[in-house]
């Protein structure tokens, strides 16, 4: 229960529920200083439902439960007792239950006359099951677990409560739902397995592997539900089967069957499981001759199936354990991604021939896992024994170990080459700006910074041209934070000053614009150093430019058809014009083109 849980409850039965508590743990102590090897569970029960004593007292005994009798149960603290009869030998089932009884009884009554402890070994729970006595599940599956080493209780309440869930949805087609695994044999599990078996005979709409597949995946998306109600954390693996693969299994004596069947505990059966389980305890379910056969030739198809491995390992796993990581380097390296076979001719001319960073031998593991991998995939090589797999093991182990180290020599050289080119580009973008903006060169850092602070550039970019500058000069050996740091402020240093840039020359093109009407078009000339670019309709999707040869005197000649990129290219190397002025021979020369209701526009 919830702290939430509890905060709603009466103060009163607050107080009644702590009292309850500290009995029922009084008694799992006694319990389990006398017990403890035996015991698995320990459960808190839920108060008995009267109307059904009543009745039950009714049907065995003929007689009306006493006033007193009524109260008694009204009072009764249910406490389970789960123990753990599998290596019981000294004494009978009922011995043993008798024993157990009496002394945990005298517990109970040592600490309160209401507490009311009900025994139940293990034996007797999986007999209750074989029988279809299910009401002690439900009453697990509502208890509050006190102790539960084995997590026993935690497998019952959650195969319980995913029990209901499934016959409700499904309940004319649950023919069982079986418990299974280590679990459900009193044993320290991980998983709790259970089966869930669905009758498929009379299913006409859809194929029955459909409906297997349809099934299972709503019957295990009940699972995590049950999951989720019950806080079991346990892996809950569910198995579905329809009844006719199931019955194809035990004809074809499948291994995993017989030992379900043999193992297994019903937790819900409409005579299915357990009529299949005594038989084969009969002795009258035995494996076919064809079912005999073909588990021979099950050992046949397994070792050729390993040996198929081993030969997979050499020919793929180990190939491309060396293959990818020599793939890697030569992308680090700045090589675009190399096919396999350019990989060993480049890992030998880069890293061997050239810069010297990898020792031959190294190469020599990688040219002998892909001639294995060639051998293999050409049929040269059909067997490979377990010696050479673990050389050629060792060898990539050995590899991959030089790599890591090749990765490393690889990431200094570049880092050493990346802050040289950041020293480059930001003292090329720097000069940019000072030849853009008319200023002459004599000392880069000096002009440069003077010029910021003359013109209003930020001055973390006039710091961060410092840092680098002083990196470059100290020549220090930098941390992965620290490179990444002046990466990242490089790069917004060089991406301010071209924007800066990019702003600057817009402002000089804006001076070096004539726009004019003509007829209910608006178009544009470019005025630059000699040729002028005219753009007849601005608003057109597809804009008609053409290029003019501008004379002395202002008036355009040599008109020829031109293009946006042949604009743009003429943009970035052409001077513009510090002073921009509309000759009377220009405006002749527009009405010429565009005709005499021309109009010059002011501030478009």
């Amino acid at each position: 229960m919830t702290k939430k849980q509890e905060q709603k409850i009466p103060e009163e039965l607050q107080e009644k529920f702590k009292q309850i508590k500290t009995k029922v743990e009084s008694l799992k102590t006694k319990i389990l200083k006398e017990f403890d090897k035996y015991v698995i569970g320990i459960a808190l029960l839920p108060p008995k439902n009267i109307e059904r004593e009543k009745f039950r007292a009714k049907e065995e005994d003929d007689k009306e439960l006493a006033p007193e009798e009524i109260e008694k149960l009204k009072n009764q603290i249910n406490v389970l007792v789960l123990v753990d009869d599998s290596d019981s030998k000294k004494m009978s089932k009922e011995e043993l239950n008798e024993k157990l009884n009496k002394i945990i009884d005298k517990f109970a009554s040592d600490i309160d006359k209401n507490l009311n402890p009900q025994v139940i070994l293990i034996s007797e729970l999986k007999e209750a099951c074989f029988d279809g006595k299910y009401e002690i599940l439900q009453l697990i599956a509502m208890s509050a677990t006190l102790y539960d080493p084995k997590d026993m209780l935690a497998a019952l309440k959650i195969a319980e409560v995913h029990k209901a869930m499934v016959i409700k949805k499904f309940e004319k087609y649950v023919v069982s739902y079986v418990a299974a695994g280590s679990l459900f044999r009193g044993e320290k599990s991980n998983d709790i397995d259970v089966y869930v078996i669905i009758d498929d005979t009379d299913v006409k709409r859809m194929p029955r592997y459909e409906l297997k597949e349809r099934l299972r995946t709503m019957i295990i998306g009940q699972g995590y539900e049950a999951s989720q109600v019950t806080g079991v954390e346990k892996s809950f693996h569910i198995q579905v089967y329809i009844l006719t693969d199931f019955w194809e299994s035990i004809k074809d004596a499948n291994p995993v069957i017989f030992t379900f069947l043999r193992d297994g505990v019903p937790l819900y059966d409409r005579s299915v499981f357990t009529p299949w389980r005594l038989l084969l305890n009969m002795g009258r379910i035995k494996p076919s001759a064809e079912a005999i056969d073909m588990q021979m030739d099950i050992g046949e198809k397994l070792l050729d199936r390993a040996k198929k491995k081993l030969l997979g390992i050499a020919a793929e796993d180990i190939y491309y354990a060396v293959l990818n990581p020599s793939q890697a380097a030569l992308m680090l390296y700045g090589v675009n991604p190399p096919t396999p076979r350019e990989t060993l001719t480049l890992m030998e001319e880069i890293f061997v021939k050239k810069e010297h960073l990898l020792e031959p031998k190294y190469v020599n593991i990688l040219k002998e896992a892909t001639r294995y991998f060639k051998d293999v995939e050409h049929g040269k090589v059909k067997e490979i024994s377990g010696i050479q797999i673990e050389k050629l093991i060792k060898d990539s182990e050995d590899y991959l170990t030089r790599i890591k180290k090749l990765f490393n020599q690889i990431e200094k050289r570049k880092e050493k080459e990346d802050l040289t080119n950041i020293y480059d580009g930001c003292m090329k973008i720097a000069s940019d700006v000072l030849r853009f903006s008319g200023v002459k060169e004599t000392n880069l850092e000096k002009d440069f910074v003077a010029y910021c602070k003359s013109n209003g550039i930020p001055e973390r970019l006039v710091r961060t041209f410092k840092e680098i500058i002083r990196i470059k000069n100290e020549n220090k050996k930098l941390s992965k934070s620290e490179i990444e740091k002046v990466k990242r402020e490089a790069r917004d240093f060089m991406r301010s000053l071209v924007e800066y840039i990019q702003r600057k020359r817009g402002f000089e093109l804006e001076r070096a614009k004539i726009r004019f009407k003509h007829g209910n078009k608006v178009g544009e000339a470019l005025l630059l150093d000699g040729i002028a670019f005219i753009t007849s309709d601005l608003e057109a999707k597809e804009k008609e430019i053409s290029k003019a040869k501008i004379l002395d005197d202002g008036s355009l000649s040599h008109f020829a058809k031109s293009s946006a990129e042949e604009l743009e290219d003429h943009i970035s190397k052409a001077k513009i014009p510090e002073k921009v002025s509309i000759k009377e021979k220009t405006f002749e020369s527009l009405k010429e083109i565009y005709g005499k209701d021309v109009e010059i526009i002011v501030n478009y």
